[in-house]
């Protein structure tokens, strides 16, 4: 039972429902709840609260949102450790010690929400500067706790909340972006595979830099020696200018962001790195490549998700077909395609499906040299599927 002095309401489950928690899982689903006992209607959004077994027993604490499928994440287990900055600090500094081991520079995915026991948070660091994402409403109603969490472990000169994401909208949030703490500068350093990068932060995708691909970039540097290579959906420049560092005699870089196609010619300056670049939408740039009968030995592509939630799977299962086919037309005889999908409802195996069946439709065969998913510092959660989402193919495309 609960320590005496922590006292917050009860949300009960179901008979049988807490096997789940458990077993580990951090999510309740409005389903399991003992409506009848415990209402979801007598809970605001955001609040704190203990989950209980059917009998009583205590489940853990986490906060609450009546309003969302997932009703309720859990943040603790243990009886004694009720969700304050003392529980956020333990959790940070938890994390922190792994992407010490990881990482000489301070330029990782400090916390990947649930993975790292904080459902709901997101922190990017930027050396001395931290870019925050708080993507449901307990961790905004916890914000001033873990902001004052980050400033007692990490003590950074400047915290930037980058809360302007579509997912918040899910859990009844308001969009904004604002300094929370100290000084943040428009962009930020990051070095990676031997070439420096300036990175948008208040202005740039997400929060800013996809620490995600930095493995799976990394792997990219064996083939490219002497390889025309084709980067779509570029951002910045991370694929493209890692391979024209290391051999590649030519590079295309694609992206449909005028500024941030400014931003990576600005990187490939300042590496003497020689790219071209072109803007407009990925599958328009294929066709016309292909016109002009453009070949390349390696292409990257690394798109946003196609599939954000289950029910557009089919679309997105097609769109994903359609960009590989439209890839595979401008490859060389003996070619290498890099194929990634950073969408968690599409199995890595369904992934390959598409890659394959677009390369029969064209004649072509496909061996898959390689498969990556997100780098260490986005660890996946046991029993927490979610958590498994980026796959990275590097696949051998041959025949014509």
């Amino acid at each position: 039972m609960p320590h005496p002095e922590i006292k917050l309401p009860s949300l009960k489950l179901k008979r049988r429902e807490e096997r789940r928690m458990k077993a580990g899982h951090l999510w309740v689903f409005s389903n399991e709840i003992d409506i009848r006992a415990t209402p979801l209607r007598n809970f605001t959004p955001g609040e704190l609260i203990r989950v209980d077994s059917h009998d009583g027993r205590f489940i853990g604490y986490g906060y609450v949102n009546p309003n969302s499928l997932i009703c309720a994440r859990l943040l603790s287990t243990e009886p004694k450790m009720i969700p304050d900055t003392g529980l956020l600090t333990d959790r940070i500094g938890a994390a922190l010690r792994l992407r010490q081991r990881l990482y000489d520079e301070h330029c990782y995915r400090l916390i990947f929400g649930e993975s790292d026991g904080l459902p709901g948070l997101v922190v990017d660091r930027y050396e001395d500067i931290l870019v925050v994402q708080l993507t449901t409403a307990g961790m905004e109603a916890m914000k001033l706790n873990v902001i004052e969490a980050l400033e007692k472990t990490i003590k950074p000169t400047g915290i930037l909340l980058r809360n302007d994401l579509p997912v918040r909208a899910l859990e009844g949030l308001k969009l904004y972006s604002e300094v929370a703490s100290g000084n943040v500068p428009d962009e930020a350093h990051v070095r990676e595979n031997e070439v420096m990068f300036r990175v948008p932060l208040t202005g740039g995708q997400k929060t800013g830099w996809y620490y995600d691909q930095r493995d799976n970039r990394s792997r990219l540097r064996r083939y490219v020696a002497g390889a025309r290579v084709l980067d779509l959906f570029s951002y910045v420049g991370a694929w493209g200018l890692i391979a024209a560092r290391h051999g590649a005699t030519e590079v295309h870089c694609v992206d449909s962001s005028a500024a941030a196609l400014e931003l990576l010619r600005a990187n490939a300056a300042v590496n003497h790195l020689d790219v071209s670049v072109t803007q407009g939408d990925a599958f328009d740039v294929l066709a016309a490549l292909a016109d002009s009968r453009r070949r390349f030995d390696i292409i990257v592509l690394d798109p946003p998700a196609f599939i954000p939630r289950r029910k557009d799977k089919p679309r997105g299962r097609a769109a994903y077909r359609r960009l590989n086919r439209q890839a595979m037309q401008l490859l060389a005889e003996d070619a290498l395609l890099v194929s990634c999908s950073c969408s968690h409802h599409l199995t890595e195996d369904e992934l390959i499906s598409e890659i394959n069946r677009a390369a029969r439709q064209l004649g072509r065969r496909i061996q898959i040299l390689e498969r990556g998913g997100q780098a260490a510092d986005h660890p996946v959660h046991p029993v927490i599927p979610e958590t498994r989402y980026l796959k990275s193919l590097f696949c051998r495309v041959t025949g014509f």
